[in-house]
């Protein structure tokens, strides 16, 4: 019977750029682990996150949705005046569709899903929650945000020390070894704030990547230094899970939330923009899924798909049923067999922002076979691009090719509509 109900281990890490790690062409970086984990499985050439930011990717891949569509178009922040979201309290999130399968569930790390009850971990589905509520870290030591405590266990306040991407796998490797002796499979949402900034590796990681790398500017050291420290760490979250047994009955998820920030020093491979934008280079993210015996070590796929695919895809794995109205589509097929039909969807990319430059405003992109019809900023103009021809997104072609814009835009001006209907902000009291 377990055997059919795998483990589920779905690691989840914070502004990966495409090309920052050795198996996507980093050359100098060193990302043993991760890259041992992606050839013992499936390496995905187009996976898309759901959204260029933290928030609305992480909500798409819990609720198997459109991030719109269950209230978070944009950034969970700690301050209520630059908050662009709130979980709808309606939404089946991935931990609560797994639990009536018979599985023990379980969030470490990174949530940035909300502050209050109604969005705690523990509260969608989560038996244990060990890990940092908030947005993000102000110093990787301290954990602090705007100087408030936000690291939990369960509802209780917790004082770890150390850097944060060592607790987080520590706590991780402690939950597996706690759970080799149930007979109940387990969900595991490991989710990073690694390489988020604040940039700021452990000096000995820093000093090895100088050391090694000639030549490297201070800036990309420290970020090359930062990834190579979390590897370290994920190799040990994966060799516990093989110490405890385990290993051959999971099925491991590596998904980076969105694209690398080029400010600080991420390379997102050979595409146009990173993190924040709606070009390739913020949305499409390094990805794999390992399944001992049942995904084939070393197999590519170029499927294009989206992070809230991976909700009814777990859900699947673990022989349960996707739930009905969601959009999210799964790959097991593609999981099991190697091959799959591609989707025949549109597929949508929303952002709603603060700050100076959003000042609540989106910013929208959208997929269409190789048609990608895009607006990056709020001020920017619409642009058509073909993928096909022009992966670099250089050439727009919203005047040459009129009636193929406007065939997108109106797929777009629909799926906003359907946004439009969905509050973001909590009702006020």
């Amino acid at each position: 019977f377990s055997a059919q109900r795998p483990n589920i281990l779905v690691i989840i890490v914070d502004d990966l750029g495409y090309g920052d790690l050795s198996s996507y062409g980093a050359t100098d970086l060193k990302s043993p682990h991760i890259d041992s984990l992606i050839s013992d499985g499936m390496r995905f050439s187009e996976c898309y996150a759901n959204c260029p930011v933290c928030s609305p990717t992480r909500a798409a891949l819990l609720t198997g949705r459109y991030q719109e569509l269950v209230g978070v178009p944009g950034v969970i922040r700690t301050m209520p005046e630059d908050n662009w979201g709130y979980l709808a309290p309606s939404a089946t999130m991935l931990p609560q569709a797994l639990k009536p399968l018979g599985y023990h569930t379980a969030a470490i790390g990174k949530w940035h899903l909300g502050l209050d009850q109604e969005a705690h971990p523990n509260t969608r589905g989560f038996d244990l929650f060990h890990g940092f509520l908030g947005d993000m870290m102000d110093d990787y030591y301290t954990h602090l945000r705007h100087d408030r405590h936000y690291m939990r266990r369960n509802q209780e306040k917790v004082n770890p020390k150390g850097h944060a991407t060592d607790i987080f796998s520590d706590w991780a490797c402690d939950y597996l070894t706690e759970r080799q002796k149930k007979e109940d499979p387990f969900f595991l949402y490991l989710a990073y704030n690694a390489p988020h900034t604040p940039i700021q590796p452990p000096l000995d990681w820093l000093k090895k990547v100088i050391i090694r790398e000639k030549g490297i500017t201070e800036k990309r050291a420290k970020l090359v230094a930062l990834i190579e420290h979390m590897d370290h760490n994920i190799g040990k979250v994966i060799s516990t899970l093989k110490a405890t047994g385990q290993w051959e009955n999971t099925l491991t998820i590596f998904v980076s939330d969105n694209g690398g920030q080029l400010n600080v020093g991420a390379n997102c491979g050979n595409l146009r923009g990173g993190k924040q934008d709606m070009h390739e280079g913020g949305l499409k993210v390094p990805a794999s899924a390992t399944w001992p015996g049942v995904i084939q070590a070393g197999a590519k796929s170029d499927l294009a798909f989206l992070t809230m695919d991976l909700f009814p895809t777990a859900i699947e794995a673990a022989g349960g049923k996707a739930p009905s109205g969601i959009e999210g589509r799964s790959i097991l097929p593609l999981l099991k067999t190697g091959s799959q039909e591609p989707f025949q969807r549109d597929l949508f990319f929303t952002r709603r922002e603060g700050n100076m430059s959003f000042m609540g405003d989106s910013s929208w992109a959208m997929r269409r076979g190789p048609w990608k019809l895009v607006k990056n900023r709020p001020d920017s103009t619409w642009e058509l691009f073909h993928l096909g021809n022009d992966p670099l997104e250089t050439t727009d072609l919203s005047k040459k090719e009129g009636k193929k814009f406007r065939e997108l835009s109106a797929a777009m001006r629909a799926q906003i509509q359907l946004g439009g209907s969905v509050p973001w902000q909590k009702p006020q009291e």
